[in-house]
């Protein structure tokens, strides 16, 4: 049971939940996510199952789409409407100012994460200090919004969006960001994630209806990727995980290792110019 799964999470499960019901219905001991999707949020969550776990990184530098709600006049301490209100202000900006500030914000900039999030901070996750009431100061990333632009008319103070973004971006700090600049406050009140990289939510499934016939193999996810094939003498050194090098192939990216017959054997990555490791043995 090794491959790939599109979950479509519902709001008010966390990740490790999905994961941990995932395990019981398909009786699959190593299942791990790609990424995390706050408990509040729905949609997208891709998931590795058995071999597939080493192969997480794949999809850490992949853009991400979300669609949600903005709404304004509060400041929550988790950056969205389940946390507690730290500051109120009632919204005086112009239709004109908030287009001025969302178009602003398009391209790259410093964003920093909320309190409530997994980042690491000497040794602690940010939501294990939060939780203590201690607020600390974050070190900010550079991020880059792609796309952010309203999808509905500014009604009852809220709005609709569409944001695609780079790898590491936090959508309740976009929020937070685009009220700084009109000079109020906001928070997420809804969130979904519809797409990492080319996956779709409209090709995920939720928890009740997944089975396994709904795992992506790796053999169809590596489908594309170019191919190293090898005589039957080194195929039995690749499944004992031997490094290749430039006796074997000179690329500068990864490949699948085949048999003769063209069955695949090894995923193979670049450790340094003309030395390659095996990831995962079929």
């Amino acid at each position: 049971m090794d491959g790939f799964l599109l979950v479509n999470k519902p709001a008010g499960l966390t990740s490790h939940d999905v994961v941990y019901k995932l395990k019981k219905k398909l009786n699959c001991d190593k299942i791990g996510h790609t990424g995390t999707l706050d408990p509040f949020a729905d949609g997208l969550l891709i998931l590795c199952l058995g071999k597939a776990t080493k192969l997480a990184h794949l999809f850490s530098n992949l853009d991400k789409v979300y669609t949600g709600t903005i709404i304004f006049g509060n400041h929550y301490d988790t950056y969205d409407v389940t946390g507690k209100i730290m500051m109120s202000k009632t919204p005086s900006f112009s239709i004109q100012s908030f287009h001025q500030a969302i178009d602003s914000l398009q391209g790259t900039y410093d964003q920093i994460p909320p309190m409530y999030s997994a980042i690491k901070q000497q040794g602690r996750k940010l939501y294990e200090i939060a939780r203590s009431g201690i607020e600390v100061d974050r070190a900010s990333r550079l991020v880059e919004i792609k796309r952010f632009e309203a999808t509905s008319a500014l009604l009852h103070d809220e709005i609709s969006f569409i944001a695609e973004v780079s790898k590491g971006t936090y959508i309740r700090s976009l929020a937070v960001d685009l009220a700084n600049r009109l000079n109020t406050y906001a928070a997420l009140k809804y969130l979904t994630r519809i797409s990492v990289g080319n996956y779709h939510i409209k090709d995920a499934k939720s928890i009740s209806d997944i089975t396994v016939e709904d795992i992506i193999t790796l053999e169809d996810f590596f489908k594309d990727m170019n191919r190293v094939i090898l005589n039957d003498y080194m195929v039995k050194l690749v499944q004992n995980g031997v490094y290749l090098d430039g006796r074997q192939t000179d690329t500068d990216y990864p490949f699948i290792v085949t048999d003769m017959t063209g069955k695949p054997i090894a995923y193979y990555e670049v450790l340094s110019p003309c030395l390659y490791r095996p990831v995962v043995i079929f």
